[in-house]
């Protein structure tokens, strides 16, 4: 062990080094975490006017610059505290292992920094926001990806520093085909919706916020994560389902080329009913809903029934939310319509019989008026 720099002439014999080399140290780590709060709070004094952006790349930044303030500290401090053979050796390792977590942690904090900055350009609070959404299904794929990457090449180079790990890794790769078939195996479920999902960050058969159709429920998709998929349903409920799920099942996506759609509302009317009217007062709900966009709105007879028809009003709508409010819009004003206007074109089942005539009401006699005489019946004339 080299001498430290330290002068301990000064200290008493009755204290033993090993302590004050535990006190050093402890020193060390407790002076980098005030300085590391004194910058930042230094820091976020200055970006009190910036944007929210700024100060959240500085709240991203914190932990990781806190860990390197604390590894620069306790590699400092070693080479001044006067510490056994044995525990230098094992804080040496406990350094290296930090500095190895410290450049993985960072190229992970680098990774979400670029996203981030790379995104802020593409906005999807848009009506069309297609482009940006493909760029942010694929950045987050990826950026997932690469940070899987990182975590395992970071936790293999960790354990490579352990003697014994080492070991078990080159036995492993001496025994060649049979280890790897048996891990590979092992890890088949995970790695293939891995795979699943750069694949999809290229072909994008879906995105986010798409508006699809998995296993007959519809929603939106919410977050595609590395290894399965979050859909947002309509009565707020989250589907979760595997990525490989979208690679190898079929699905429904409403917005694949294009966020804007084309509902269709079908309503069951009388034969009887005048479909110029109908026509005019669908086209009158439509042009004065919020939720249309002004693209399309056509009112056809789908189909004829043996006592009704089948009406297809078909609207157009700037995405799939605005589309569902649109058509629950028609179908409650176009029955308000009908029952307002022409209630016989509401379509009946079985038989109508007219109503009776109601008998008209007895009058009353006014009081003290004389009861009407009945005539006396004629007497029979006698033959002579």
């Amino acid at each position: 062990m080299p001498a430290p720099n330290l002068d301990l002439s000064i200290v008493p014999t009755w204290i033993p080094p090993w302590s004050i080399g535990l006190v050093l140290i402890a020193a060390a780590l407790g002076a980098a975490i005030v300085l590391h709060r004194w910058i930042v709070r230094g820091l976020t004094r200055q970006m009190r006017k910036r944007s929210d952006f700024a100060r959240s790349l500085l709240i991203r930044t914190q932990a990781p610059g806190r860990f390197a303030m604390l590894v620069g500290a306790l590699s400092w401090s070693l080479k001044i505290a006067p510490v056994a053979p044995r525990v230098e050796g094992t804080l040496q390792h406990v350094l290296l292992v930090a500095f190895i977590v410290l450049v993985g942690w960072a190229l992970m904090t680098a990774l979400d920094i670029v996203t981030a900055v790379y995104l802020r350009r593409h906005r999807t609070d848009v009506d069309d926001n297609l482009q940006a959404r493909k760029l942010l299904t694929q950045t987050r794929i990826l950026r997932r990806s690469l940070n899987v990457l990182v975590l395992v090449v970071t936790v293999a180079m960790a354990l490579m520093t352990v003697p014994g790990v080492k070991q078990i890794g080159v036995s492993l790769l001496a025994a060649g085909g049979a280890a790897s078939i048996i891990v590979g195996l092992a890890l088949q479920p995970v790695l293939s919706n891995i795979m699943a999902g750069i694949q999809i960050a290229f072909t994008q058969p879906i995105r986010i916020d798409d508006a699809v159709t998995v296993g007959g429920e519809f929603g939106h998709v919410e977050e595609i994560k590395s290894t399965y998929v979050v859909i947002r349903l309509t009565d707020l409920r989250r589907m979760i389902v595997p990525l490989k799920y979208f690679l190898e099942q079929p699905f429904q996506n409403w917005t694949l080329e294009a966020s804007d759609l084309i509902g269709e509302v079908m309503l069951r009317v009388d034969q009887r009913v005048p479909m110029d009217r109908l026509r005019a007062a669908i086209e009158d709900i439509v042009k004065a809903s919020p939720h249309w966009d002004g693209r399309l709105v056509k009112v056809l007879v789908n189909d004829i029934f043996e006592k009704d028809l089948q009406v297809r009003c078909r609207v157009s709508a700037r995405n799939a939310a605005e589309s569902t409010e649109l058509r629950a819009e028609v179908r409650e004003q176009a029955i308000a319509w009908l029952q307002r206007e022409l209630p016989q074109a509401l379509p009946r089942s079985g038989v109508e019989f007219p109503a009776a005539p109601t008998p008209p009401a007895p009058s009353r006699r006014r009081a003290g008026s004389a009861a009407p005489r009945t005539p006396a019946a004629p007497r029979p004339v006698r033959p002579n």
